[in-house]
């Protein structure tokens, strides 16, 4: 077999193969033997058709299916041969087929980079130290209370932070507009759900006032007609009515899972559940910040299309599976062009495969404590925790979920023994929300 590999640019390979005509003559004649054995044929008994009748028949057909799968071996025999790695499909081109001749074609396809990894002492982060305190558990006890609290009807005026009741119909030039229309709407005063302006209009209305108020769309609105158009909203309010946060008992407590202990247990259990959620948030914070540094410190690495068109179809499928059964209805290309998907595809796939890199040199395996480890972590926010491990262990595809977890933590421990490491004193809600990405206003 003649194989010769041309670099045609960056990535790309052009890889030229000659195979030997005996090599597919030979399979072809075998085929038709097996062939004749089962054959049937109008005037001849089953396995006795002459083989010039069989070659006759069916000899064009069993030469190009031959064909393919020659072609297809003799490329992997091929890649083996000249040690490339493709990154994807490759795109065959058959120059010479002719029976009695040798085949010949031309395989073009893209290989995985040869990656060398960068000093990573360069890499600078910042670890959050934090804490939960008694103020922080405050702030999420109220929160868990409005998550549960009931409405109450008042006799008073609408104030910020009530529900109110409330009938709607908004006009443009006189005229009323498409989705402008309500009755008996409930709208938390204060939640931001209506267009800027709306809702501090009803403050100090009470029941059964109304109000006209002058407003205008925001420039940036998702209806094109309405996009900064000017427009008079006649409000009237039904009801009013005030949040009412249930009392801390024991019935709130065995809501949220605490049988006994009182509010010194329940408050116990909450702070429990938050330094997991510290624990994790400030783990994320380190792990994107050395993320960060792997992609600026490979910056320059080629990347194959072919895995970045991968990862943009698996991205496009995720997004997809929202729409549900109106999915099957839709073509994915046209609702969620490549562009959406295509920088965060490159990024994903340059650090995947220097991870990966980073993974054979140092030879980072999962190790079982760490796995056993993170099970337990993970379990921890659950009643039944030892019934969730089971699951996880009982699961191969989950298991390797939690290991590949495991295997990437270990790559940023790695990493953060050669990083530049600085201590960040920051609140427990400062840790968890997110940070603003460059760029972004303050």
């Amino acid at each position: 077999m003649q194989v010769s590999v041309e670099t045609t640019s960056g990535l790309e390979r052009r890889l030229t193969v000659g195979v030997p005509a005996e090599r597919v003559d030979s399979a072809v004649d075998a085929r038709l033997k097996e062939a004749a054995r089962t054959v049937k044929l109008d005037g001849f008994r089953p396995g006795k058709v002459p083989m010039k009748v069989v070659r006759q028949r069916f000899g064009q057909s069993v030469r190009m299916e031959i064909l393919g799968d020659v072609m297809n071996q003799a490329f992997y025999e091929a890649i083996q041969q000249q040690d490339l790695r493709p990154a994807g499909r490759p795109s065959i081109e058959p120059k010479n087929m002719d029976e009695g001749k040798d085949v010949e074609f031309v395989a073009t396809f893209e290989v995985f980079p040869e990656i060398e990894l960068k000093d990573y002492s360069g890499i600078t982060v910042e670890k959050p130290v934090s804490s939960v305190t008694d103020a922080d558990i405050d702030v999420m006890i109220e929160n868990l209370q409005k998550q549960r609290a009931s409405w109450d009807t008042v006799e008073r005026a609408a104030a910020e932070g009530d529900q109110v009741d409330i009938d709607y119909v908004g006009t443009k030039d006189g005229e009323e507009f498409a989705g402008g229309k309500a009755e008996g709407q409930k709208l938390e005063l204060g939640s931001g759900r209506m267009i800027p302006g709306f809702e501090d209009g009803i403050i100090g209305l009470s029941a059964g006032e109304e109000k006209v108020v002058a407003l205008s769309f925001p420039e940036d609105y998702h209806a094109e007609e309405l996009k900064g158009a000017a427009v008079e909203f006649k409000i009237k309010v039904n009801a009013v009515q005030e949040k009412k946060l249930p009392e801390l008992n024991d019935e709130f407590f065995t809501a949220f899972g605490v049988e006994e202990g009182g509010v010194e247990a329940f408050r116990e259990e909450v702070k429990k559940n938050m330094e997991r959620e510290l624990k994790r948030a400030v783990n994320t914070r380190i792990k994107d910040q050395v993320m960060e540094g792997i992609l600026a410190a490979h910056s320059d690495l080629l990347i194959p299309q072919a895995l970045i068109q991968q990862e943009i179809d698996a991205l496009r499928n995720q997004q997809m599976q929202q729409f549900g059964a109106l999915a099957e209805k839709l073509n994915p290309k046209d609702i969620l062009p490549d562009e959406l998907f295509s920088e965060n595809a490159e990024r994903r796939v340059r650090l995947g495969l220097v991870i990966n890199e980073i993974i054979t040199a140092e030879d980072i395996k999962a190790d079982a404590a760490k796995v056993d480890e993170a099970l337990e972590e993970l379990a921890g926010s659950y009643e039944d925790k030892d019934e969730v491990i089971s699951w996880y262990k009982s699961n191969p595809q989950q298991l390797q979920q939690i290991e590949g977890m495991v295997i990437e933590e270990t790559v940023v421990e790695k990493l953060l023994e050669k990083a530049q490491l600085s201590d960040v004193t920051l609140s427990y809600e400062e840790v968890l929300t997110p940070p603003k990405k460059g760029g972004d206003d303050e």
